[in-house]
């Protein structure tokens, strides 16, 4: 008999992950961390605690805590990347070289492309002290002078999905849940990544009928690592755009993403697969849009102050058919010390929850800082654990 339809044997992280993709009631919350940051950051200052000393990366500190595995960051490297680690990138006609440097404890990575319009550099450093990867310097900080070469770059860009790789790691994920192929990014994001958000603005109203034209490319390329994923049997994958309608005003939202958005969900809706974004900041000023779009949910939904806009109010404004991750923001993890405070936190919050229980996940509303203490992230698993049906 199926697990799922045995009422002796308690359904798996990955059994129940399995029916929340397809908007059933998974039968209880499902709870996926993101703690990234917080594990590495711990593990590289000589903090662990004395629990997760036997840990070697995130996924064992999830499964010593008990928790789902609903992650696109477990497989990716934290010094060098915000994100990816399947995808192979490769140019046709343009070379990338890679130099890294210690600079202290920080690792400094600048990578150079030479086209034939000319070079692009960019200029990162990984902070040892905060455990995070910041921009110094970006590819294309002139694009007056270097629009040429910037083209040459993206036309000549593609992306080779690693199947061993993704194996691996769902294998290594087991029952336990799914990894999620953070590998995506919309032609918006790119030109944020390119040149920053403050170019990008200038970039599209000064060179509109070019930048639609790179956009394009950039689009192509990725919609094709799309079918690649789905077409290898991804449940689930993700745009990594930090969807903040600051930077992704509706305007620009409908002009430059929506293509990639629609199509690329079209394309993991052909094959049996879930495409969402991950969110960042505000949000009510798309929702309805995106959901439009056939996006199947946002990761990591920030609730006022730190967001503009509700759980519930989020997911009533999407669809019957739209889920949404978060609920722990790093407010929160800051000031709930004690049991008692993080239980009478969480206790509402499921209840306020519980009618969508087949469309949310509970976890951290982008990020869970590496100051946390980690007898927080132990409450909150407690809380999670007693509070599943017990009303308050």
């Amino acid at each position: 008999m199926d697990a799922m339809l045995d009422p002796t044997t308690k359904p798996t992280g990955r059994q129940c992950l399995k029916k929340l993709l397809r908007r059933s009631d998974p039968g209880r919350f499902l709870y996926g961390p993101n703690i990234w940051q917080w594990f590495t950051h711990q593990r590289n200052h000589g903090t662990l605690p004395a629990e997760l000393e036997g840990c070697t990366d995130q996924l064992d500190a999830i499964r010593w805590l008990g928790l789902d595995v609903f992650s696109r960051n477990i497989y990716c490297d934290q010094r060098r990347c915000w994100f990816g680690g399947f995808a192979q990138e490769t140019y046709d006609g343009v070379t990338l070289e890679i130099a890294e440097r210690e600079d202290g404890r920080d690792l400094v990575i600048e990578r150079t492309w030479q086209t034939p319009s000319g070079g692009l550099r960019e200029r990162q450093r990984h902070m040892f002290s905060e455990s995070t990867l910041v921009q110094e310097s970006f590819a294309v900080e002139d694009y007056t002078k270097q629009l040429d070469a910037f083209e040459h770059m993206v036309r000549s860009r593609r992306w080779t999905f690693r199947r061993d790789l993704w194996d691996s790691w769902a294998a290594r994920v087991g029952d336990d849940g799914w990894p999620v192929a953070g590998e995506l990014y919309s032609p918006l994001k790119m030109l944020h990544l390119v040149m920053g958000p403050e170019n990008t603005t200038y970039f599209l109203e000064d060179e509109p009928q070019r930048a639609v034209a790179i956009l394009d490319m950039h689009e192509q390329a990725q919609l094709d690592l799309v079918r690649q994923m789905a077409g290898t049997g991804v449940p689930a994958m993700m745009a990594m755009d930090n969807l903040d309608s600051v930077f992704h005003t509706p305007e620009y939202l409908e002009r430059y993403s929506a293509s990639f958005y629609t199509r690329a969900a079209a394309i993991c809706h052909e094959f049996g697969s879930t495409f969402f974004i991950h969110a960042c900041g505000h949000q009510k000023a798309n929702l309805r849009r995106i959901a439009s779009y056939g996006v199947d949910g946002l990761e990591g939904v920030a609730f006022p102050p730190l967001g503009d806009v509700q759980l519930e109010e989020a997911l009533a404004l999407t669809g019957d058919r739209f889920f949404v991750t978060g609920g722990i923001s790093a407010m929160e993890t800051a000031r709930l010390k004690s049991r008692d405070e993080v239980f009478d936190y969480v206790g509402p919050l499921l209840e306020r929850m519980r009618p969508y229980r087949n469309r949310f996940i509970l976890s951290a509303s982008c990020n869970t800082a590496f100051t946390t203490p980690w007898s927080t992230l132990l409450h909150f698993r407690d809380a999670w654990r007693s509070l599943q049906d017990s009303p308050t």
